[in-house]
Order: C-alpha cells, then sequence, then structure tokens
C-alpha cells in the first residue's frame, strides 16, 4: 500500500451547489458566476458545479456544499492525492464530490460536515493553511 501523501489545503468561502441537467440542455450563463464553476457534459447529463446563489429554483441540484482545495500546483506523476483525502473523510463517514483541474484538486463536503472534514484531514496529517 503506498502511503498517504500529506497535503496543504485551504478551505473556500462560497457555498457551492452540484447541479444536473439533461445532455442536451445548453450551457447555463449562471453556471460561470462566482469564484469556482465547473462544468461536465457526457451524452446523459450536464453536471454543473457553481456558486449555490446563482442556480435557478427548481433545477435538480444538490445545494450547501463547500470546496477543499489542495495546494498546487500539483505533478501529474503524484498518485494517491484524492485517495489521501478521501480515505480519512470516509473512516469519519463524510461524503465527498470530487473535481480535478489541471493544476490541482477539490473535495465537495457538506457544509453542515465542514469542521469535521477539516478534523479528519488535520488528524490525518494534512495541513490547513489561511485562504
Amino acid at each position: 500500500m503506498t502511503p498517504r501523501l500529506k497535503l496543504t489545503f485551504t478551505v473556500l468561502p462560497d457555498t457551492l451547489a452540484i447541479c444536473r441537467l439533461d445532455g442536451s440542455a445548453p450551457l447555463p450563463g449562471w453556471a460561470f458566476k462566482g469564484p469556482l464553476s465547473s462544468v461536465t457534459r457526457t451524452r446523459d447529463e450536464l453536471s454543473i458545479v457553481c456558486a449555490d446563489d446563482q442556480v435557478p429554483h427548481g433545477l435538480s441540484c444538490q445545494r450547501g456544499w463547500r470546496a477543499i482545495k489542495v495546494s498546487g500546483p500539483l505533478d501529474f506523476e503524484l498518485t494517491g492525492v484524492l485517495a489521501s483525502l478521501a480515505e480519512p473523510l470516509a473512516e469519519a463517514g463524510i461524503s465527498t464530490f470530487a473535481i480535478a483541474t489541471y493544476d490541482t484538486d477539490y473535495v465537495l463536503v457538506r457544509e453542515e460536515r465542514l469542521e469535521s472534514s477539516i478534523g479528519a484531514l488535520t488528524a490525518a496529517g494534512h495541513k490547513l493553511s489561511p485562504v
């Protein structure tokens, strides 16, 4: 088993939503407002992560998520980044939603579980850095 990485992370201040639209839906302008947005399209769905307060009411979405950002940039050859975060969170019973970018990784957790998430990650040897 590969040893867990010890990572530095920050917590972004904004509350996020994870939304699902039909795979053929046009890209909505509200998806790109706010400090973090991620859009993934497949044949089956258009998945959007964006600022919670920008999402129109009545859409299929999960609201109330917070983002934990791994300090980067991360080397593409680095292995076990998400596992090093997901494992202690899973052991604490915390569900996650992961986003990867070119430079780094983000793990989203429910806002009401944020403090528990920070505790689980720091107990696993990760370091919380101020924003």
